[in-house]
């Protein structure tokens, strides 16, 4: 299947306009900063006219049809917002995201950090807002285990929605306990794909940091979402995991089990969190227009709701390519 074909595969009926060029103007100005290291801040299209339609681009990240669903309100909140169809569809997943963007097929990205950085890179998009969650626009990746014994150096102890912690990572700021992550060589692990920040690109840096290679020192699994990998170590496939803090309460209702069986051990360093990006094939005027939009709804109720219920998104506010490309570099340094 070609590239061009396997850019969105929608996962259930979602009414979605066909990918076509909405009546931007192109550009093919797609170089990298001539400095690699160099922080993205992307594009416009002067001449570009004003767009009849929009659409949004979402990674899958746990339950895709239930994302089909829980987009439909910012979908219409933002067709009113600004007067035209917005449609929002599911793509295969987040190298998927960048290239319907660069391809036109898509005009916003709701995206992690790192496909931030590489749409600016390739195609010039906007890195225009980024997520807050609890008030913060960074978060740390966590490692989790159903073996506390080995990996905790003090007692478990309850934290928030009666969920278990030890070596001082209640709080979630990071980095917390990664004098115990060595322990992981040789145990049963699970991840999530090498693009993933929180679930495979930091936790791969932090055990880096201590001399053990992830895929050469670990029996990893790979899945394809944070929910997934803390069912894995839930069951018992894995004795420990990695995930976005706290990625553990996307089970508890379903499993509430949870909260007796597996432990957060450690956390990395703090993580850009992931946001919007907007092509450089529309005008200022156009990308600043969606910008607002998004912020002004995510200063609603109805918008929290919303954005909480796609992403567990609290608050958007203005992105920080700085962190983002220093997100990048990091990532650069594991190696996928």
């Amino acid at each position: 299947m070609s590239t061009k074909h396997r850019i969105f595969s929608l996962v259930t009926a979602l009414s979605v306009a066909p990918m076509l060029l909405t009546g931007c103007g192109a550009s093919d100005d797609t170089a990298a900063p001539a400095d690699p290291n160099a922080a993205c801040v992307g594009k416009s299209d002067a001449a570009a006219p004003a767009p009849t339609k929009l659409t949004l681009a979402l990674v899958p990240s746990g339950d895709a049809n239930k994302l089909v669903q829980t987009v439909k309100p910012l979908e219409e909140a933002l067709t009113q917002r600004l007067g035209i169809p917005v449609k929002g569809v599911i793509t295969q997943d987040y190298q998927a995201a960048v290239e319907a963007i660069g391809a036109g097929q898509a005009q916003i990205g709701m995206l992690p950090p790192l496909q931030m950085v590489q749409a600016c890179d390739r195609y010039q998009a906007v890195p225009a807002l980024q997520s807050t969650r609890a008030g913060k626009i960074t978060y740390a990746a966590q490692f989790y285990t159903n073996n506390p014994a080995k990996y905790c150096a003090d007692t478990p102890a309850p934290g928030a929605k009666g969920l278990l912690f030890c070596n001082g990572t209640a709080d979630g700021n990071g980095p917390k306990g990664l004098d115990q992550i060595a322990k992981v060589k040789g145990a049963k692990m699970v991840s999530l794909e090498s693009a993933s920040s929180a679930g495979y690109i930091y936790p791969s840096a932090a055990l880096k940091a201590v001399g053990v290679d992830i895929k050469k020192d670990t029996e990893l699994t790979q899945v394809g979402g944070h929910p997934a990998a803390v069912a894995a170590a839930l069951k018992g496939d894995a004795e420990v995991g990695v995930s976005y803090w706290d990625a553990r309460q996307s089970l508890l209702k379903d499993s509430p089990e949870v909260t007796a069986k597996l432990v957060v051990f450690a956390l990395t360093k703090e993580i850009p969190n992931d946001g919007v990006s907007i092509t450089s094939k529309l005008n200022p005027e156009w990308q600043n227009k969606i910008k607002q939009a998004l912020l002004d709804y995510a200063g609603t109720d109805e918008g929290v709701k919303a954005l909480n219920a796609i992403y567990q998104i609290t608050g958007l506010k203005p992105a920080d390519p700085v962190a983002l490309q220093a997100a990048k570099v990091t990532a650069d340094s594991v190696g996928r």
